[in-house]
């Protein structure tokens, strides 16, 4: 299978000598190419430039060709940082928030996750691949082509379990390219209230050899934070998952300064997320490390929560990833679209800071960047094609509306 897609009219997110990620002064660097070509074969880009050094087709067997006149084709979203499988939704306490609640008072009367929790026990392996199958199509058509998924919403051997089963059957069928995350501390279980010790020695006693004997996890997870973990236990969760082959990530900074960003520095986590209370020791921190600072700007959004101070860790020579935290709690959409408009609009980062946020720096957040998050030859050939818009700028600019008119994953075209 072959497709050429000519007459680009910006072809976005180009590199002739591919990179990890973007940090600070060059993530406003954004190299583009006009009036542009795209080669894809099979399910890999294999050729780019200007329509003017095109030499033309020799052999057309089997070739697509697609018009690209006055649209712009950009390498797919990545999304690292999700909680798309879960079980039923929880508008109620929306309500809740806009008559006054905090999301630690829901938290404390039963809601939030523990509230998904006890949804998600009644709920089959086969009803959650359902769901989250619904919301993976919703994304891919938003332009996303690589996701992350945590677990986190089971909170008990049984239903972690089944939560990265479900994950693991989702990457069979779908063309996204999917990561999955052991968040088992993700909050303390009600019968685990006064005994949080013993929930951890499960943690690491008991699920960790399960997830590990069946590959079922990337990455584990913690959400470092007051009320949940201390920094000291998300370091003893976090070292355990290495032992068992899981890179560290970390919850960090969200409701508090707590500890979460230095914890993942030092064991050496992949990135550290949401950030809001993030603070100069942290910012110093994370400048001598690989780390990668990453917002998501859906959940401060939904919840009303301080901006994280995505400028001042841009202009301090940090990257910077952007990811949805699509949950059903706290950040109930994906769409990556939006998530860049809010990053330009609130935070105040540039369409090209933002843009490289969302790809190559997003797709370092989930050991992707070498095959995802740019157009360079040798990468996966996931792409998007928008409608017709007078440059990049148009998709954080005109937020909230649909701008991608094709998707194309692994060669292949999906819409």
């Amino acid at each position: 299978m072959k497709i050429l897609i000519k007459n680009i009219k910006q072809l976005v997110q180009v590199e002739e000598i591919p990179r990890l990620k973007v940090a600070g002064k060059d993530m406003k660097n954004l190299p583009c190419i006009n009036d542009a070509w795209l080669a894809i074969e099979n399910d890999k880009i294999v050729g780019f430039g200007k329509m003017a050094d095109w030499e033309g087709i020799s052999d057309w067997t089997n070739l697509t060709v697609i018009d690209a006149t006055d649209k712009l084709v950009l390498p797919s979203w990545c999304d690292s940082h999700t909680h798309i499988v879960y079980s039923g939704s929880r508008e109620a306490e929306f309500v809740d928030r806009i008559n006054g609640l905090t999301y630690e008072e829901i938290f404390q009367r039963g809601g939030g996750i523990l509230n998904s929790s006890k949804k998600l026990k009644d709920t089959s392996e086969d009803e959650l691949v359902e769901s989250a199958l619904l919301r993976l199509n919703e994304i891919m058509l938003q332009g996303t082509g690589a996701v992350e998924i945590k677990s986190g919403y089971g909170l008990s051997v049984e239903s972690e379990l089944k939560m990265l089963r479900v994950i693991k059957k989702l990457k069979t069928l779908t063309p996204l390219a999917i990561k999955a995350t052991f968040l088992g501390a993700h909050a303390i279980p009600l019968e685990f209230n006064e005994r949080k010790a013993d929930y951890i020695k499960l943690l690491i006693n008991e699920l960790m050899p399960a997830i590990a004997a069946e590959q079922l996890a990337d990455y584990c997870d913690v959400f470092c934070e007051q009320n949940y973990f201390t920094k000291e236990e998300t370091i003893e969760i976090l070292t355990a998952g290495k032992k068992y082959g899981m890179t560290p990530k970390v919850h960090a900074e969200q409701l508090s300064n707590s500890g979460g960003t230095l914890a993942g520095v030092q064991l050496g986590a992949i990135s550290v997320d949401h950030l809001e209370f993030i603070g100069d020791a942290e910012i110093a921190a994370l400048k001598k490390s690989e780390t990668m600072p990453t917002i998501l700007p859906g959940a401060a959004f939904f919840l009303g929560l301080p901006f994280p101070p995505a400028r001042k860790m841009i202009d301090a020579g940090l990257p910077l990833a952007i990811a949805s935290d699509y949950n059903p709690g706290s950040s109930p959409s994906g769409n990556m679209n939006l998530m860049v408009s809010i990053a330009c609009i609130q935070y105040k980062m540039t369409p090209e800071e933002a843009i490289n946020a969302a790809t190559i720096n997003s797709a370092y957040a989930m050991g992707l960047s070498k095959t995802h998050g740019s157009i360079a030859i040798g990468k996966q050939a996931n792409v998007f094609i928008t409608k017709e818009i007078p440059g990049y700028s148009y998709i954080p600019y005109s937020f909230g509306n649909t701008l991608i008119e094709s998707v194309i994953l692994n060669g292949k075209v999906i819409k």
